[in-house]
């Protein structure tokens, strides 16, 4: 059992300088572009009982910069159980991973964050599909570009990769056998179909 920060640096290398070096705190032109290519992120978050991870995503740039120690999530229809934004009132914290299909890398963003529900901010989204009720204010306090290793190894981009959603059953068959809430069943088509509204 490894439980404290000298045994764990025993089995390690020390970080290179650059890994160290990469790290910046603010946004800077390519840490920008690489966020308006993006049209997914996984927001984490959590607060002193529990941790959360959840995915986000839009058309690509969907999160604005508003400047190089800003951004702007936009909220969007989902489940209605509110986690995240239910530990960024108790934390005022997130951390953020943002994925351009394709692209190996991945930038990571930590910084504080909160909910608003100003008419400036929300503006900032008056020409997209949806217009927001809330938006996720980020102030970046970290941000740097993650090496390509982890989406490598899973080829995840990779098109001989991809698994036919058949596999699985519906996400409705799996939560009725999870849960014993029996509704009615519907395939992946009638799904999408009853989703397409909210997206």
């Amino acid at each position: 059992m490894i439980d404290d920060l000298a045994a764990l640096r025993t089995m390690y290398a020390g970080p290179t300088p650059r890994a160290i070096n990469k790290q910046l705190d603010r946004l800077d032109p390519h840490c920008a572009r690489f966020i308006a290519l993006s049209p997914f992120v996984v927001v984490a978050s959590g607060d002193d009982r529990s941790l959360d991870a959840s995915p986000r995503g839009g058309d690509p740039g969907f999160v604005k910069v508003l400047n190089e120690r800003t951004l702007l999530i936009p909220d969007a229809p989902g489940n209605n159980r509110l986690d995240t934004f239910t530990n960024i009132l108790a934390s005022g914290r997130v951390g953020l991973l943002f994925l351009i299909p394709g692209v190996d890398e991945t930038l990571r963003v930590n910084g504080a964050a909160r909910l608003s529900d100003s008419d400036a901010l929300i503006q900032c989204f008056a020409n997209e599909k949806r217009v927001p009720k809330l938006v996720v204010e980020v102030t970046v306090a970290e941000v740097y570009l993650h090496c390509a290793k982890a989406l490598m190894r899973s080829k995840l981009w990779h098109p001989d990769h991809r698994v036919e959603r058949s596999v699985l059953p519906t996400a409705g068959q799996m939560i009725s056998e999870q849960t014993g809430i029996v509704v009615p069943l519907e395939t992946q088509e009638q799904m999408a179909a009853r989703y397409a509204k909210d997206l």
